[in-house]
């Protein structure tokens, strides 16, 4: 026990739950919070989830992994290295946005709100990128005795960030007066700005860390590396470009869509999911056919995006099917349920007070207790067994809801159900960060995290997006019912995997046993004790 104790007296768990802390402080300021903004001003409720799609970066921020574990950056990386310098750039374009979304009102008309929407998403991108950092600084920086540990203290860590700017936000802006009948913009101006301060912490720990020590990778010219970035800029314009002028053709389509399956919520999904996906494909043609030219260091293109792919597809060929299918909808339930939650809270009659307190801050012993909690029963019943315990209990706790939309305002039942809430979310994160870790070959740590941690919230965050029109369509009750039932098919598949061991890890305590200096994969697999 004693070894225990001072092995996590070591710096980097203090480290990286201040990365944690640093890696949450964003989200809320995209989802909830700036709900309830929103909500106050009187924008829709369908219009406001679609906000939520401003974290789809997120979701895609595997496709400039590559560019941040590689590209160098003047000055910055030659006197911090490439992780560190990466961190502090990225950190600042995140205070920036977060000011600028303080900045702006959204109650003064449309061309605020585009200022607004065009914020947040500079917001989810830079974030999202913060993302990539961090986690691959932990990886890196683990050894075989902490991984599971340090992925707990960043889930603590990251769900501090989410109660201060959660919690944080909303104290701050009721006390300053704002409210559904008294909306006041000075309030959230004031709120937001602080936040924004609230993220020198991130700051300050980029200046404390040491640089990682990573495997040698090949080093390519500077122009190599403005080629690779200028083919991400050309598919990020693209997909701009067409996003923004199919909108009409679209809207028609919605239209038509609406009057053949009278379904306003499907219609949009129809519409909207389609736009994207065009927009999409038109982005990966151009960036693959810029990619092809002359133009481009084609052996740098398939080093950088090609080999970690194919090294994570080879390592998993034999269930890669089924590790698709577990991350895409482990955290289903959770984000589908989580855009509309403060929303719910308001429409049931709390304050912002009310829900700061304990909606917030009162769940945040639980967050953290249900992290540590995952680090320890990891090890001890091993990371399979928890993972179903996770996906049962983040599920389950989505009913609780469901009664409260029935019943009606408790704040003694709203307190009971965000304990129970929290605790899920906690464990499940905690144990979930641990299992993608174990997933990843560390010779591809930033690219292969990033992909899977992509995959793990893009099809929930594009459904989250339609939350506002669905609950319109069927209420907050029976939306609840559905965002429990759709998270069944991800316990059977944890089930199945446990039963054919799908995982050479499963129900074992892991350890990493690294050779970094070799890229077969059998010496970059984990290595398993009983």
């Amino acid at each position: 026990m004693s070894e225990t104790l001072k092995h996590l007296l070591n710096p980097k768990f203090l480290h990286m739950t201040l990365f944690g802390f640093s890696a949450g402080i964003p989200y809320f300021l995209i989802f909830s919070s700036l709900s309830l903004w929103l909500d106050q001003v009187g924008v829709e409720k369908s219009a406001i989830t679609y906000f939520s799609w401003a974290a789809l970066g997120y979701s895609f921020k595997f496709l400039w992994s590559p560019l941040v574990d590689r590209l160098p950056l003047p000055y910055l990386t030659a006197k911090m290295g490439q992780r560190r310098s990466w961190l502090m750039f990225i950190q600042t374009i995140i205070v920036i946005a977060i000011c600028w979304m303080g900045l702006t009102d959204p109650a003064q008309g449309n061309s605020a709100l585009t200022r607004m929407a065009i914020a947040v998403t500079l917001l989810g991108f830079s974030a999202a990128t913060q993302d990539i950092l961090i986690d691959a600084w932990r990886i890196e920086a683990s050894n075989e005795k902490d991984i599971t540990m340090l992925s707990s203290v960043y889930i603590v860590g990251y769900r501090i960030g989410m109660i201060t700017s959660g919690a944080g936000a909303l104290f701050i802006a009721d006390y300053l007066g704002t409210s559904m009948d008294s909306y006041k913009h000075a309030a959230w101006q004031t709120s937001y700005l602080i936040m924004a301060a609230c993220m020198l912490v991130g700051v300050m720990t980029t200046l404390m860390v040491k640089e990682p020590k990573k495997p040698d990778q090949l080093v390519y010219q500077t122009r190599d590396y403005a080629a690779v970035l200028l083919v991400f800029v050309l598919a990020v314009f693209t997909l701009i470009f067409c996003y923004k002028n199919t909108t009409e053709l679209f809207a028609a389509l919605q239209t038509s869509a609406d009057n053949l399956f009278n379904n306003e919520v499907l219609a949009s999904v129809i519409a909207t999911g389609g736009q994207l996906l065009l927009a999409l494909l038109m982005a990966g043609i151009i960036a693959t056919l810029v990619a092809k030219t002359p133009l481009v260091n084609q052996t740098m293109i398939k080093e950088v995006y090609w080999t970690p792919v194919a090294d994570l597809f080879k390592r998993h060929r034999k269930h890669i099917w089924l590790v698709l299918g577990i991350i895409c909808t482990y955290k289903i339930s959770d984000i589908v349920m989580g855009v509309t939650a403060n929303l719910f809270y308001q429409h049931v009659g709390f304050t912002l007070g009310e829900i700061a307190g304990v909606a917030k801050s009162f769940g945040l012993i639980m967050t953290i207790s249900g992290g540590l909690a995952g680090g320890f029963l990891v090890l001890r019943f091993g990371i399979m067994k928890m993972m179903v315990l996770g996906a049962v209990l983040s599920a389950g706790s989505n009913l609780l809801f469901m009664v409260m939309a029935y019943t009606g305002k408790s704040l003694l039942f709203l307190t009971f159900m965000i304990s129970a809430d929290n605790l899920a979310q906690g464990l499940a994160g905690a144990v979930f960060v641990g299992f993608l870790s174990l997933l990843v070959n560390r010779q591809f740590t930033a690219v292969q995290y990033a992909m899977l941690s992509s995959i793990m919230t893009l099809f929930p965050k594009v459904l989250g997006g339609y939350s506002g029109g669905m609950v319109e369509q069927m209420g907050f009750g029976n939306f609840y019912l559905m965002t429990a039932i759709i998270g069944i098919p991800v316990v059977l598949m944890l089930l199945y995997a446990m039963k054919i061991n799908a995982f050479d890890f499963a129900s074992k305590t892991v350890e990493f046993k690294q050779d970094n200096n070799a890229p077969n994969p059998k010496n970059h697999h984990t290595q398993v004790n009983k």
